[in-house]
């Protein structure tokens, strides 16, 4: 026995199961795994491909002889009495061992484990969809037993390809769909094995004779194709029970279909029939029919009796108005949906399911009252109320009649599931005693109260779910007779409501409740005993109340993983990081002071949302522990984002504030459906391509457009096997000059997929953005030329129900990336406009969603209430929303450079050139600071952005301006952002909120000072009391630098070189048409990057004092450093004076020094 070392290369097989079809090759090179000399007894050369052990002798490597070892069905086993050695065996009675021994033993183990995926996999189904291929490869051929073989989504040969498989003598199952046939391979007819065959998605004009010789055919898919007729000779295949014709060229019903009589299902979709002959059905031996997507225009009647046999009809997409189907007296299920149906007509004899949505139904006769029937949905209609024999059905389960305008609801005592949303209820029935209900949505109706004994009864009937959202309801039913009995209640929806605190005793009845959702009621508190009964809560949302406080006893709910408060008045942190199961914790938008963080975060927690809370006050610790990133503002825009019951954030947010200059925005929002890897791939790139785009030719229209286009070849192979819907919102900057007519800001939006945008202009929803589905007449007519197919739930192929959409390439030319584009120009009656991802607009129209966050002033907080609402609504999925308010006057559509800022009211203004001053090569002059000319400051140089080490104390001329959220959210790993700057390295950081703006307007009217911010009835003071020495130390060499460029004195220009700093959310209107600015914002957080970490850091408040000459408080210990470098720039400031009064313009500088 010879002993010797070989190289050997272990390869992968090429064939491979994908569900969405990933384009493969199948060279030699990409299928190697691992490779390596090794000791092989007897002195063969042994090479792992495909599914077989190739096994040669030294001398033959390269000669072709060799013996092939099936490693399917097969073994791979450790052999222990050799170190490091494996023994390859194949399966069947003349199996052969081959052995082969490893130097160490992480060699062996990965040999072992990747040989054994292979050994494991089956030998009778490979699946080469997607592939690329035109001819089958070598390696397919070791697999002698294939019975199942997939090559759809290829290029399959006609004469090299196809007659290859006539070697598989055991197939019974081939696809050849989608390969681009011009003719149907006669080679399939001499596969007598074959009893499934799918040819579909095809050129096929003509069905060869021969096809009727395949007699074991049961299943015959002959979808999507060019067929106009069927060969007599297809009458012979007796054994055929599924044929499918959908997508053709069919006028009317094939003569030669009445032979096939074991035929059981019929698809003839999406033909050119016009007339449906009932009467004509009775000679079709198929027991299910399917004409959906037929252009019907005459419905026929027939006799009964020769109509018994038809059991499912499915008539879907066919613009029927009416229908009369008493004929078939043995239907059992009945699909109309998504016609123009007024009347409808059903035998009720056999009838289980009846599927009605989505028509105009004002009136519905089934007769006689069906007995079997288990499910009947009746939503989107205009039914005024129930039919009467609903309540005679005794086996009846699910009723939905949601979107109706039904007044009253009747009992039925065998249902369990009852969706009566969006209709015009007010009151329930009381005859509950016999009522089985399990689920029961009742929200947006008029709901006044509930039945006392709603709870009670269910008791009985394990009431689990209940949703009354959006309703009028002042006060719940009390959950039991007694303290000690509970109730089956596990899910409760009781958002946007009037209810007050006299209804949260009543909850503690619920002992089994897990979810509970409070939000937009009117809640001042909760009481910590009722809280610390609902033990097993997981999720709680209290959200757009006035609480307070959240409950100590909320450590009593240990399995609780989500907390919504956002958008309340809650002070202080509650000790909600010290749950176990804490993965979402939302306090955005209140009135917190500080946040005591325990040592290390929950290992759990992937959200910490702390925004908007303008008095929040983080000390170093809880800084570095929470890693925050500056952002920089523009406009104004607040977002949110959230996970669907899966736990997975399949949606990103895009929200660029200053984009290719300060008079740009853009955001944007995409849903990738169920992947996480396309939405965030738009959501990093995509601004980059529209850069690009812009940088090509900024006056092109068309810009937009390539945008989507070049971002489909940019999301490579993971938008080859996923897709997922965007919506993208620009804001451009177009001068115009005084006196022309037309605006100078200009909104273009571009949509494909279901994600949308929508303005709100004048207080009415403007809808930016449109969806593309196959309902669209257009939209259908195309993507048929393409020959796709749409499945049973309107779905191009079955993978998505929009034809335009990110992603999918596999699906191109049906389903492209081409986006819908619109343009608006915006003017002063825009108030805001919002994106929205899939989710949000499945349970809020573009009017509700516009109407529901118009009165909300914060953006932020408008972001959350929309995403609270669609999920207090029933929706499931991820979610993301982006609002953006605007403040758009008449002014500031002028071309006009930045004014200088108004003279401080403080001793000693500085002044100097202005950066933008008017060039010698005629540019436009800048307007005088008195003319009231309206116009957007840079952030690089507003007055709103500077800032001072020393303020000074607010004028009592401006009313104290609306507090802006602070930006403190946490994204934690796993979870999906905005795309904001890097941090940069300096001495501190400043955080901001996501709900952020700096349009830069200005006025004649007063400004607020620099550094100081009003914030109610306090004055908080910006000092960097850590960096002051260092900005002292390094005064010469800054100085000189900013003296050159914007004459910025040292202490300011440590912050200047930084992001600028802006923070307005909100304008307030004046009389005169401009807008007044807010100035600085307040909600600051400062980090010394060398501060000693038990520190404080940023902030001095006093309260606020009405004399402006009032000075500010100022530590004792600070007191005299500080007047010194007060001092220092007084002095640099009468120097810099001297020196440029020799300038024609001169302007106030971007910083006022006033007397300590």
């Amino acid at each position: 026995m010879l002993d010797c070392y070989l190289y050997i290369v272990l390869v992968t097989p090429p064939l491979r199961f994908y569900a969405c079809g990933k384009p493969r090759s199948v060279g030699g090179s990409e299928r190697v795994q691992l490779s390596g000399v090794f000791n092989v007894r007897k002195g063969k050369l042994v090479t792992l491909c495909g599914t077989c052990l190739i096994v040669s002798s030294v001398k033959h490597a390269h000669t072709g002889k060799m013996h092939i070892l099936p490693l399917i069905g097969g073994k791979v086993e450790e052999v222990r009495r050799h170190s490091h050695c494996l023994a390859f065996s194949s399966a069947g009675p003349q199996s052969q061992t081959y052995y082969i021994s490893y130097e160490s033993y992480t060699e062996h183990l990965r040999w072992h484990r990747t040989a054994s995926k292979i050994a494991s996999q089956r030998v009778n189904s490979v699946d080469l969809s997607c592939c690329s291929l035109e001819e089958l490869p070598a390696q397919l051929f070791y697999s002698q037993d294939l019975t199942h073989l997939n090559l759809k989504n290829n290029f399959i040969s006609l004469h090299k390809g196809v007659p290859a498989l006539t070697r598989f003598c055991k197939l019974r199952s081939l696809s050849l769909s989608n390969n681009a046939l011009s003719e149907f391979p006669l080679a399939l007819c001499d596969m007598s094995s074959l009893t499934e065959l799918n040819v579909s998605g095809n050129r096929l004009s003509l069905l060869p004779a021969e096809v009727g010789t395949m007699h074991n055919l049961q299943t015959l898919l002959l979808d999507g194709n060019c067929l106009s007729s069927l060969p007599v000779e297809l009458g012979s295949l007796e054994g055929l029970t599924y044929l499918g014709l959908s997508f053709n060229c069919f006028s009317c019903v094939p003569s030669v279909l009445e032979k096939l009589r074991g035929m059981e299902r019929l698809c003839l979709a999406g033909n050119q029939l016009s007339v449906l002959d009932i009467a004509g059905l009775q000679w079709l031996p198929a027991r299910h029919i399917d004409l959906r997507l037929n252009r019907l225009q005459k419905v026929t009647v027939g006799e009964s009796e020769q109509l018994v046999h038809i059991v499912q009809l499915d008539l879907r997409d066919t613009g029927l108005q009416e229908l009369d189907v008493r004929p078939l007296c043995r239907l059992e299920l009945l699909r109309c949906d998504r016609n123009a149906l007024s009347l409808l007509r059903v035998s009720g004899h056999a009838l289980k399911s009846l599927h009605a949505a989505h028509n105009e139904l004002k009136l519905l006769e089934v007769q006689p009252v069906p007995e079997n029937l288990t499910v009947l949905d009746l939503s989107w209609n205009k039914l005024g109320c129930v039919p009467e024999w609903v309540c005679e059905s005794s086996k009846l389960e699910v009723l939905d009649i949601n979107h109706n305008c039904v007044t009253e609801l009747m009992s039925s005592g065998s249902l369990r599931k009852l969706l009566a949303g969006w209709n015009e209820v007010c009151r329930l029935a009381e005859r509950l005693e016999r009522s089985q209900l399990e689920v029961l949505d009742l929200q947006h109706n008029h709901l006044t109260e509930l039945p006392h004994n709603l709870f009670i009864k269910a008791q009985r009937c394990t009431l689990r779910y209940l949703n009354v959202s959006a309703n009028k309801l002042e006060s719940l039913p009390a959950a039991s007779l007694s303290e000690d009995s509970f109730s089956s209640l596990e899910e409760l929806y009781v958002t946007n409501n009037s209810l007050t605190d006299k209804c949260v005793p009543l909850l503690t009845g619920h002992g089994h409740l897990r979810v509970l959702h409070l939000a937009y009621n009117q809640l001042q508190t909760f009481t910590a005993s009722k809280l610390a009964r609902l033990e097993q809560l997981e999720e709680l949302d209290l959200s757009g109340n006035r609480l307070r406080a959240v409950p100590t006893t909320i450590l009593s709910c240990q399995r609780m993983h989500t907390l919504s408060a956002h958008s309340n008045c809650i002070n202080a942190f509650p000790e909600v990081l010290q749950l176990p199961e804490i993965k979402c914790v939302d306090l955005s938008c209140n009135e917190l002071t500080e946040v005591t963080l325990p040592e290390t975060l929950p290992p759990k927690l992937q959200e910490l949302d702390l925004t908007g809370n303008p008095r929040l006050n983080l000390d170093h610790k809880s800084l570095e522990l929470l890693k925050y990133g500056p952002d920089r503002h523009f406009w104004s825009h607040g977002y949110t984002e959230a996970s669907g019951v899966k736990n997975k954030l399949c949606v990103a947010a895009l929200a660029l504030d200053s984009f290719c200059g300060i008079r740009e925005a853009l955001y944007g929002v995409f849903d990738g459906d169920r992947n996480v890897e396309v939405p965030y791939l738009l959501q990093c790139t995509m601004g980059d391509v529209l850069a690009e785009e812009l940088h090509r030719g900024q006056r092109q229209e068309d810009y937009m457009t390539n945008t989507f286009l070049t971002m489909q070849r940019k999301l490579g192979t993971a938008g080859q096997r996923m897709g997922g819907s965007a919506a993208l919102c620009h804001i451009r900057h177009d001068p115009v000059a005084p006196g022309e007519h037309g605006g100078c800001f200009t909104l273009k939006a571009a949509n494909v997929g279901r994600c949308q945008a929508v303005l709100c202009r004048d207080g009415k929803a403007m809808q930016l953005s449109t969806t593309h589905s196959v309902k669209e007449e257009p939209e259908y007519e195309r993507v048929r030329q393409h020959n796709a197919i749409i499945t049973e739930d309107n779905k191009v192929s079955g993978v998505t129900d929009s034809t335009r959409i990110m992603g999918y390439s596999f699906l191109c030319p049906s389903v492209t990336p081409r986006p819908h584009v619109s343009t608006v120009t915006l003017t002063p009656q825009d108030e805001f406009f919002l994106l929205g991802s899939r989710g949000l607009w499945d349970l809020l129209s573009p009017s509700e969603a516009v109407e529901a966050v118009r009165n909300v002033p914060d953006a932020l907080a408008a972001a959350k209430k929309l995403v609270t609402l669609a999920q207090s609504y029933g929706c499931s999925d991820s979610l993301s929303a982006v609002v953006v308010q605007l403040s758009i006057t008449e002014d500031c559509c002028c071309f006009c450079e930045p004014p200088p800022p108004p003279p401080s009211p403080g001793l000693g203004a500085h002044t100097g050139t202005h950066p933008y001053s008017a060039s010698g090569d005629g540019g436009i002059p800048l307007p005088p600071a008195s003319s009231g000319t309206v116009s957007e400051l840079s952030s690089e140089f507003s007055t709103s952005e500077m800032s001072s080490d020393v303020g000074s104390t607010a004028s009592s001329e401006e009313p104290p301006p609306q507090t802006e959220p602070l930006t403190s959210h946490l994204n934690l790993p796993g979870r999906a952002g905005v795309r904001r700057p890097a941090c940069g390295g300096g001495s501190f950081q400043r955080q901001f909120s996501g709900a952020l703006s700096d349009n830069g307007v200005d006025s004649e009217d007063e400004e607020p000072i620099a550094g100081v911010f009003s914030n109610g009835s306090r004055v908080e003071v910006e000092a960097d009391v850590h960096c002051l020495l260092r900005h002292h130390d390094a005064a010469p060499q800054t100085h000189g630098h900013t003296q050159q460029s914007t004459n910025i004195p040292p202490t300011v220009a440590s912050h200047h070189d930084r992001e600028a700093l802006s923070g307005t959310l909100g304008r307030r209107a004046r009389a005169n048409g401009s807008v007044a600015c807010q100035g600085r914002n307040q909600d600051l957080i400062e980090e010394a990057a060398d501060a000693p970490s038990e520190s404080q850091g940023g902030y001095f408040n006093a309260p606020a004092q009405p004399d402006p000459d009032d000075q500010l408080i100022i530590p004792p210990e600070l007191e005299e450093e500080v007047r010194q470098i007060i001092q220092q720039q007084q002095q640099q400031e009468q120097i810099q004076t001297h020196n440029q009064q020799a300038h024609s313009y001169q302007k106030p500088a971007d910083y006022f020094i006033t007397p300590l």
